[in-house]
This record gives C-alpha cells, structure tokens and sequence, in this order.
C-alpha cells in the first residue's frame, strides 16, 4: 500500500465529514426547535426514586437533544401540591407532570389503571400490559378525553401493607381505624370498616403523629424509612394486596404532545421508558437493605391474616362489579386485565413461583 496515498485518503474523508456536520447542524436545529417545559411533580424531593424519575426524564431529553429540548423539574407544593398534577397539566398550568394516576379517581376510576388495582398485576406484568397487552393503547384513548399524553414512567415494584400504631389480627380489628390510603383500596377498606384518608407524602408524617392517622401506606421500606413512619406507629404489615405493581406516570398536556416534532415525541417516550426501569431497578437495590435498618429501628413486621386477605380480596371483587355496572370505560380496562392476569399467573407459577419457592427454602436452610 502506498503511504502517502493513505494518509491524504483519510485526511480527505475526514473533511467530509467534518463539512456534512457543519451543514447538518443548522437543519437539525431548524427542525427541532429549542424548547423550554416545566414538570411538575406528586412527590417530595426527599423521595429519590420518587420524585427523581422527573430528574431522570429531564436528562434524559436534553442529552438526546443535546440541550435543545429542556424540562426544568419541580418537586410536590413548589408550583401546585403534590395532588393537584393533573389538573395543572390538563389547563396547561405547565406542560408536564410526574404522578400516580390512581390520586385521581375521585375524577374517574379508569384513572386506577394507569397505577394499578388491588388484586391485581405485579410489576413485570403491568408492564407487559402496558406494552404488549394493549393497556397503553386502552389509556391513551382514555387519557385523550382527559386532555393528556402519558406514558408510564416508573414503577415500584410490590409494596407493603402500611405502618399502624397498634396490631392488626382481625378485621374487626380495622373498623374505625383512620387510615392513608390511595387509589381504589381506600374503596375497599371502607368495606371493612376502614376510614380511609388520601393525604400528599409531605404530610402524613405529621398526622401520624398526631394521631389524626392511625395507619399509613405508602410505598415500601426505602422510602417509609426516609418518612419516618417506624417512629410512631411500629407495626409494619405486609403485602399491599392493593400495589402489587404501582406504576408512574409522565402526563403532558395534549396540546403540547401533538405540537411536539416527532423527534422529540420518540425521545419522551424512550425516556419514560428509561425511567420506568431505573425506577423498579432502585426499588429493589434499595428495599432489601432499608427493610433490614428498619427492623434494627423498632419495625415490627407482620403479615395479614388469611381472614384478613380473603375478607380484602372478597371487597375488592365488590367494589370491582359495582364500578364496572356503571363505567364502560373502566369495564373495557378491567376487562383487559382481568383476562391478561387470567393467563399470566399460571405462567408465574410454572416458571417464577416454583423458582421462587425453592430458592426461599435454600435461603432459610443457610445455604444462600
């Protein structure tokens, strides 16, 4: 090979190349204009995973726009409160929010399942639903009506039962007890006697304390730890038979999706995605070794009853039929799930459940 022939061969490809990036840069910048969004969120900027999910987008975006497409983020109460996202984002108060569409069912119940449903899916299969089992397809129809785009963008994965100042053996033992709970399941709880109270994470701490609560859900040890709750009320119950598998949302207000360059629209909808796994991948880094500072702290862990959990799930059915009776548009998802869980759980307990089972024995035979 010829040296000198190879040498002003690479010199001349690398001028190509450096002329195709000076042209192709303004047309880039032409086509994707720079924007500025504001992205408000449910959550406290205590919460890492939480509220970091937003963060986490944000980046997302301008480093794949290179700083063209910018979302400031901002946490629960710094522009509206933590329960008031949605509306901020259906009047175009600001142009995206970061929430659990459960916080809205008193607007509609179909808003459950951008979340989830007591009794229902774990985290692995409310994404499937989502993305191959037609549940993104059902929400964006449903989402539309109520002025929005959303994409899920974050999950935590199988929560816990609630914190309580006192046990919980009976469900004669829950009657009048005042406790926070979100979504559907305070629905169901009231079948049981609950009274059941939907307050932003900012404040129940407080209320707890005070008395005002007597038991609080939210989301599992890394983030209950962070709140405080093992200091007032030592009982920490388990499972959430209401969260198996709580998924996030990203909304943006309707107008603003459809006038974003499609571009832009691929590179939302990637980093929702993105988030979505980050944030379950946090949950169960961070769970194992909370729920162990937890115990060390005075956490008392008990599971529910059978009598408990058959009572739960029997009100769940309940209130499940009296709401699909009276709203198509929740029948048509309840519908899709109840049918896609049909299907999975067997799946589950060929592959995961047996797998699961055996490597709980190993664990407690100390061979793990």
């Amino acid at each position: 090979m010829d040296r000198r022939k190879f040498i002003r061969g690479v010199a001349t490809g690398a001028a190509g190349v450096s002329a195709a990036a000076t042209l192709a840069a303004p047309a880039i910048a032409q086509g994707n204009p720079k924007l500025q969004w504001r992205c408000i969120s449910s959550f406290p900027n205590s919460l890492p995973a939480l509220f970091g999910a937003a963060r986490y987008i944000a980046d997302y975006v301008r480093e794949m726009t290179d700083g063209q497409f910018e979302i400031q983020t901002f946490a629960a109460g710094e522009i509206v409160p933590g329960g008031q996202v949605l509306d901020a984002v259906q009047n175009g108060t600001v142009e995206m929010g970061h929430t659990a569409s459960y916080y809205y069912v008193g607007k509609d119940p179909a808003f459950a399942f951008g979340t989830t449903v007591p009794f229902m899916l774990n985290a692995r299969q409310q994404n499937a639903w989502f993305d191959q089992g037609g549940g993104n397809e059902l929400l964006d129809a449903f989402f539309e009506k109520q002025g929005i785009f959303a994409r899920p963008a974050g999950n935590t994965g199988a929560q816990m039962g609630g914190w309580y100042r006192k046990e919980i053996n009976s469900v004669d033992d829950m009657k009048g007890l005042k406790m926070r709970i979100a979504g559907l399941a305070g629905q169901v709880m009231a079948k049981l006697g609950v009274v059941p109270q939907q307050i932003p994470a900012g404040d129940i701490y407080a209320s707890l304390e005070k008395g005002t609560l007597d038991a609080v859900e939210f989301v599992g040890p890394y983030d209950d730890e962070k709140l405080g709750f093992v200091k007032v009320a030592p009982y920490y119950y388990y499972p959430a038979w209401w969260e198996g598998g709580a998924a996030t949302h990203a909304m943006i207000t309707l107008d603003k999706w459809n006038e974003l360059p499609k571009p832009y629209q691929a590179i939302v909808k990637a980093a929702c995605e993105a988030a979505n796994g980050h944030m379950l991948a946090t949950y169960d880094w961070e769970n194992p070794k909370a729920i162990k500072r937890l115990v060390g702290a005075g956490a008392q862990l008990r599971p529910f009853t059978q009598e408990i959990m058959q009572a739960s799930f029997e009100a769940s059915q309940e209130v499940m039929q009296e709401i699909t009776g009276k709203n198509a548009e929740f029948k048509k998802l309840y519908d899709s799930q109840t049918a896609f869980r049909a299907e999975s759980y067997l799946w589950e307990q060929l592959s995961e459940y047996n797998f699961d089972t055996f490597m709980m024995i190993q664990q407690r035979s100390g061979a793990l």
